[in-house]
């Protein structure tokens, strides 16, 4: 990359390593035209609008003339799209994630890929309980004869590989766990959570129900993003682990409510009392 220009070279970078940068940018700026995205990446239009295709066709973005676009708001990218976004930053919250789970721990998992990323770095832990409503997270975890695993019954989200309707409602009130960890569609201005349906709503917020420390597990992206479904307060859970730091005013709501935050930059977690 030159470092004065900001322009990156076509050689330094794959298609998939353009396609990531270019849904970042979007995430981030909003529409971004042909013309200027090969004029950053220093590849002709006809590279950058194969790019757009492929990205479009995953869900990850919408098309609109002349460009790419943040999808409308309240609607939510595909689960297998939105594995490969913040891809890096969902696996390095997982790992400070993980420092805190000790062997033997019970834990419920919510929906969602950084939850599914968390089950991965969790993935040689021994003598784990697992309760979930993610075939993801059970799919990472099934392979360690130690671990322990029950799945919430009832229909499956096909393209979510998730189950949250149905006799699925009542699932993590059967059991009191050490720890949830989850995540959620968008944190709103005033701290208030955001899912996609009122199911998803529903599953998270009888998991944060009936578990003793509450593990909230989410890219900066979710802050400001727009979802439909209300539900719960980030001040209500017990530890916040995200890879930039947060909005001030949600920082100030954080340690006003003694709600420990890990960013997962280099950062110590914060020690939790013993479980």
């Amino acid at each position: 990359m030159n470092t004065e220009s900001g322009e990156v070279n076509d050689w330094m970078l794959s298609s998939e390593d353009r396609a990531s940068q270019i849904v970042s940018l979007v995430n981030e700026q909003g529409f971004q035209s042909i013309e200027a995205l090969s004029a950053r990446f220093g590849v002709s239009t006809q590279t950058i609008r194969r790019d757009v295709n492929a990205l479009c066709d995953k869900g990850l973005c919408r098309r609109r003339h002349g460009g790419i676009d943040l999808l409308p708001d309240g609607e939510n990218v595909a689960y297998l799209a939105r594995r490969v976004l913040n891809q890096e930053a969902k696996a390095a919250i997982a790992r400070c994630v993980a420092a805190l789970v000790p062997e033997g721990a019970s834990l419920f998992f919510g929906i969602g890929t950084t939850p599914e990323q968390c089950a991965h770095a969790l993935a040689d832990r021994t003598r784990l309980r697992v309760m979930t409503n993610n075939l993801n997270v059970a799919a990472a975890l099934v392979r360690n004869t130690s671990c322990e695993i029950t799945i919430a019954g009832g229909r499956l989200r096909n393209l979510d590989n998730d189950v949250v309707a149905g006799e699925a409602h009542t699932f993590f009130s059967h059991y009191h766990v050490d720890i949830g960890i989850f995540g959620v569609g968008g944190v709103a201005e005033d701290g208030s959570l955001l899912d996609f349906s009122p199911d998803e709503v529903h599953m998270r917020q009888q998991l944060v129900k009936h578990c003793r420390q509450r593990f909230l597990v989410l890219d900066h992206t979710k802050f400001g993003r727009a979802a439909t479904v209300r539900g719960g307060h980030i001040t209500e859970v017990s530890h916040v682990f995200t890879d930039q730091p947060v909005p001030d005013a949600i920082a100030d709501m954080l340690q006003q409510a003694h709600v420990h935050l890990s960013t997962a930059n280099g950062d110590s977690p914060v020690s939790l009392t013993p479980l």
